[in-house]
């Protein structure tokens, strides 16, 4: 191949790159793909299980506008006997972005390691700021049962941590975390503590009010 020739195929092959850059049809899905929840399901931590959790998430997303992506809930389960399932296996591979366009997280990594998750951007599905510490009534308790890592209890770590895996609004405990990353010290917004018990008004005992994280798996 000759200088010339070289030059003409460098030429064609910047211009297709610039082209692709700046074409917005190509540009990264922005549209919501994670929002908190701005009402719980009513019945305590009985949320008919994964199916009725993950069917609250779908049906705010859509009356928010959403539509064609499948939603999840960001909940583990707990069985006396193996390991339930995760709540990092549920939501997809991300990117991540609330109602209105900020990134919460690229991957799964970022999201359990350092997202961009405060009281300023884990919006609701409308887009509103979702009541927590100093506000009244304080609801920041998020239930999610899970690790750090957004993995499962195994059998033996602490007891179970997600209220007869979400079908219990009276005896038990859920893990909760804050979605405004404030309370008693704990930042975590995954993990902060677990609840006093599955009611509704256990929930809101400790600033909750049977919320969820909702993601967008596709």
């Amino acid at each position: 191949m000759g200088i010339k020739h070289k030059a003409i195929v460098t030429g064609i092959a910047a211009g297709i790159a610039l082209t692709l850059a700046a074409s917005p049809t190509l540009a990264a899905d922005q549209s919501m793909g994670f929002f908190v929840t701005s009402v719980g399901m009513g019945d305590g931590a009985n949320l008919g299980g994964l199916a009725g959790a993950d069917g609250h998430c779908k049906k705010l997303a859509e009356a928010a506008g959403s539509k064609k992506r499948t939603w999840r809930a960001y909940l583990s389960t707990w069985f006396p006997d193996k390991r339930g399932t995760s709540a990092r296996d549920r939501i997809g591979k991300g990117p991540w972005y609330n109602a209105k366009g900020s990134l919460i997280a690229s991957d799964l990594d970022q999201l359990h390691i350092s997202p961009n998750l405060v009281k300023r951007t884990a919006l609701d599905e409308n887009g509103m700021q979702v009541k927590g510490r100093g506000d009244k009534p304080n609801q920041h308790d998020i239930l999610t049962g899970s690790k750090a890592d957004g993995t499962a209890y195994f059998p033996w770590e602490k007891g179970e941590h997600t209220c007869g895996n979400w079908t219990s609004n009276d005896k038990g405990s859920a893990m909760l975390g804050h979605h405004d990353r404030h309370g008693g010290g704990n930042v975590s917004w995954n993990t902060a503590h677990g609840s006093r018990g599955c009611s509704q008004k256990a929930l809101a005992s400790t600033g909750g009010a049977g919320l969820l994280y909702c993601f967008a798996a596709d």
